[in-house]
C-alpha cells in the first residue's frame, strides 16, 4: 500500500516587517532608517484619524495595501511598533 495525497497544500511564503514608529504632529513627512520610521501628520490623534494616516502613508511608501500593514503597540502612544506584511 503506497501513500496517497487526497489534497494539495499550497504553501505561500511570506515577508514581515517590523518598525519602531516615532509621530510628530506637525509637518507631513516619512523618514526610513532601517528599523525606525519617522512620521510627521497633520491629523489629530482623535479617534484614530492619526493612526489611519500612518497605514494609509506607509501602505503608498511600501507599494502595499492598507490591510498589510498593522499597528502592533502603541495605538495612543507617539511611539509605535507596526508590521508590514508582503
Amino acid at each position: 500500500m503506497g501513500f496517497r495525497a487526497n489534497r494539495i497544500i499550497k504553501i505561500i511564503s511570506a515577508i514581515i516587517l517590523i518598525f519602531k514608529v516615532h509621530v510628530e504632529f506637525s509637518n507631513e513627512f516619512l523618514e526610513v532608517n532601517e528599523d525606525q520610521i519617522n512620521i510627521g501628520l497633520k491629523s489629530k490623534p482623535i479617534k484614530g484619524q492619526a493612526n489611519m494616516e500612518i497605514i494609509k502613508k506607509l501602505a503608498k511608501h511600501f507599494g502595499v495595501s492598507t490591510t498589510q500593514i498593522k499597528i502592533k503597540s502603541g495605538h495612543k502612544h507617539q511611539e509605535k511598533i507596526i508590521e508590514i506584511s508582503h
